[in-house]
């Protein structure tokens, strides 16, 4: 690697930047071929978008890529996550635990159940939920636990399901980050009593707008088929031979009328791409991997950044590597913000920002939004406890802007161009006194 050493001066302060070359293709993603378009020309030649025999095509695979029973697919994840908070029975003046440091959809859909959200702190090294947060907040209305492996990193899955055993609650796993990462040396989404993920276009495993839900419970596979998929529940009919008889969960006579009243087939456009996608992910991912971990290679030892990535001997791995983060500790450089870092690094050629996701719990929809017009907040209309919580009380996850930053989210391996953005980090970190 060329070294950008501590005598080079700082782009910030008027010296020559560190990255400089073309990037070419080492960002762009998703991979869409021939083959992908023409799987996708066949879907819209016959018409059916709308119908489901691509769909269960690309299910079957989906599972058995995963090591599942089940799998159903989904117009997108918020609908996934949506039909599995019903299937583990969240209901009205129920309560769901979930890391605040999170996209909303991964459990702002419990209000609409009129449940309440219980939100938990984050581990400092993995973004992720804190298992030692959890217990605490389990009370005699809590129902799941929903872990996001956040930014693709693993969440300590081992104590989480070991919690919800003891207690004798669902776990939902939101792998919208991380298809394809590995725990301890299994996959992802196969921990939870059910996962679910987004497929949309800017994820690792990107099909257009769509989501996927795996189960090994026959119960809640059926639970979420007779949610939002009307059309293969009950009775085959002359179009969709029916996937669930519903027999196991009573609700056979609903047959044909979603209990969500909603709609949540995948468009077969995005399952012809999905089936496309699928063939060539793990070793698009291996490219990836391959990448990013030979950036953070290129800095290791080095003060104030360090790699959001499991041990080397863990067997777990960052899959496609979404939405890339490093772990940034001012306590090395001198107090430096992170902020200030990001802006150096900024001035070197990359477009480095501070923080990861905004705080859940500290958003007005968790505190005041009156969803049901019942004249007071979803979170403590239905007789929940009031488990709303202000400033202050999640320090790890309100840190974020202090203890995380973007980096660059490679998709091929390019040696020069991965080392040329190592080294704009390695720079401003080596010269952080100039910025004091």
């Amino acid at each position: 690697m060329a070294n950008a050493g501590t005598n080079s001066k700082l782009a910030l302060l008027g010296g020559e930047k560190a990255v400089t070359a073309d990037p070419a293709d080492a960002f762009n993603w998703p991979i869409v071929t021939k083959e992908d378009e023409e799987a996708v020309m066949a879907v819209l030649r016959a018409g059916a978008m709308s119908e489901v025999n691509v769909t269960k095509e690309f299910e079957k695979e989906f599972a058995d890529w995963m090591g599942m029973k089940h799998a159903l697919g989904y117009c997108n994840g918020t609908a996934a996550l949506q039909a599995a908070m019903w299937a583990c029975g969240v209901g009205a003046g129920d309560e769901v635990i979930s890391p605040s440091m999170t996209y909303w959809a991964t459990c702002t859909f419990a209000l609409s159940l009129g449940a309440a959200v219980n939100f938990a702190d984050i581990d400092r090294d993995t973004l992720c939920i804190d298992p030692s947060d959890i217990e605490h907040r389990i009370g005699p209305r809590t129902r799941a636990i929903v872990v996001v492996h956040y930014t693709g990193h693993p969440a300590d899955m081992d104590p989480i399901m070991e919690i919800a055993a003891r207690h004798d609650i669902k776990v939902i796993e939101d792998v919208s980050h991380a298809q394809g990462g590995l725990y301890k040396g299994r996959k992802c989404g196969t921990f939870g009593h059910v996962g679910c993920m987004s497929l949309m276009a800017g994820k690792s495993f990107a099909t257009g707008e769509a989501g996927i839900m795996l189960t090994n419970d026959r119960t809640l596979y059926e639970r979420c088929i007779a949610y939002g998929h009307y059309e293969r529940t009950g009775l085959p009919s002359n179009y969709n031979p029916a996937d669930a008889q519903v027999t196991e969960t009573g609700l056979r006579e609903f047959a044909g009328v979603p209990l969500g009243g909603a709609k949540h087939r995948m468009n077969q456009t995005c399952s012809a791409m999905g089936r496309v996608q699928l063939k060539y992910y793990d070793e698009r991912i291996a490219e990836i991997q391959q990448a990013m971990n030979h950036f953070w290679d290129q800095l290791e030892g080095v003060r104030g950044i360090k790699a959001h990535r499991p041990p080397a001997d863990s067997g777990s791995t960052m899959g496609g590597w979404y939405n890339a983060r490093g772990l940034y500790r001012g306590e090395e450089v001198g107090g430096l913000s992170c902020a200030k870092f990001c802006e150096a690094v900024r001035a070197e050629g990359f477009q480095c920002w501070p923080g990861a996701s905004s705080p859940l719990h500290l958003h007005p929809v968790f505190h005041k939004a009156d969803i049901f017009n019942m004249g007071k907040p979803t979170m403590i209309s239905f007789g929940q406890r009031d488990v709303r919580q202000g400033p202050g009380t999640l320090p790890v996850t309100e840190s974020i802007s202090e203890i995380a930053l973007g980096v660059p989210w490679f998709k091929k391996y390019r040696p020069e161009i991965i080392e040329q953005h190592a080294s704009a980090y390695r720079k401003v970190a080596e010269n952080y006194k100039e910025l004091l």
